[in-house]
């Protein structure tokens, strides 16, 4: 019996390639050979992506046999879903395996943002111990933490923070009283009131520079910004400005506009802690992360129930 085919986007996991490869012929997108893509499309019945990859709907529509698509990780904005939808195929994702990697690396980035610790690093390595003492770092143990987004990943870092004695509270589209968490209606006032502002709310249209001047100027310039979420959800231009010019403490920053290209303003910026986007990258997660992306592949194409298709397909295919 002749293998299914899948077409690959570029850059998505060689975990989640490797279980493909052993199941499927896979292909690899090329994005600037148009003829190489018309020879395959109508073999191709499944669509593989990373959580970065763009899918637009003319791509899809190039894909007239295409019954799947998986993404590896939780984001998906760069998906088309509503012409994935209208061309009747179903979009996954892979939420929950990832939540306590990312919620740890939000606290992470605030530790080390607001405690020095890649400069702590460095004093040491580079032999400037004996010639004097660090700048003092920022108490994180009681302090207030604002959540932007209080999702299921954004209540694990509630749980982290309330460790260390910290206050939450958050703002998001609708609010959710049985948190516990004190409500604010949009992320400015929220900012107003908080020391560290965490995001971690999903990108997209709807989310695109929800971080922005005004909501910096309101942080302050003891208060510290920590981008879990999406690079688009942060306006990075406002936010170099304001972190060079002492609008805002500093920031501990994990995603970024236009990945893997980071602004060089802040390459240099003692105030910031840069990591490239590894929220969920531990062996464990990302081998879930495979496993599940994988499965959602092999339920689509065998009829089988999806285990975790995104929500507007939920609603879209009855689902």
């Amino acid at each position: 019996m002749s293998k299914l085919d899948i077409l690959a986007m570029p850059r998505v996991h060689p975990l989640y390639l490797e279980a493909l490869r052993g199941v499927y012929n896979v292909h690899t997108y090329a994005p600037d050979d148009a003829q190489a893509l018309a020879a395959l499309a109508p073999r191709i019945v499944g669509l593989a992506t990373g959580g970065e990859s763009v899918v637009s709907g003319a791509l899809l529509a190039q894909l007239p046999q295409l019954k799947m698509l998986s993404v590896f990780g939780v984001g998906y904005d760069g998906i088309d879903v509503q012409a994935a939808l209208k061309q009747g195929v179903p979009v996954t994702h892979t939420p929950g395996v990832l939540t306590d990697d990312v919620a740890d690396l939000a606290m992470a980035l605030v530790l080390s943002v607001a405690r020095l610790l890649p400069q702590a690093d460095q004093h040491v390595r580079m032999g400037r111990w004996p010639l004097g003492l660090m700048p003092l770092g920022r108490k994180v143990s009681g302090a207030r933490m604002g959540i932007v987004g209080l999702g299921r990943i954004g209540m694990a870092i509630a749980k982290r923070a309330a460790a260390f004695d910290m206050s939450i509270a958050y703002t998001t589209r609708t609010e959710k009283p049985e948190s516990g968490f004190t409500y604010y209606p949009n992320a400015t006032a929220l900012a107003a009131e908080v020391d560290f502002l965490v995001a971690i709310t999903p990108g997209g249209a709807g989310t695109h520079h929800l971080i922005n001047a005004e909501v910096l100027k309101a942080l302050g310039p003891k208060g510290y910004l920590v981008n879990v979420a999406r690079g688009s959800v942060v306006d990075e231009v406002a936010l170099v400005k304001a972190l060079s010019t002492g609008v805002i403490a500093g920031a501990g920053l994990d995603v970024f506009m236009n990945e893997p290209h980071v602004p060089e303003a802040l390459w240099a910026m003692p105030n910031v802690v840069l990591t490239p986007h590894m929220a969920s990258a531990t062996h464990q997660t990302r081998q879930a992360m495979a496993d599940l992306a994988f499965a959602n592949m092999q339920a689509g194409l065998s009829g089988q129930p999806l285990l975790t298709p995104v929500p507007e397909c939920m609603a879209g295919l009855g689902r």
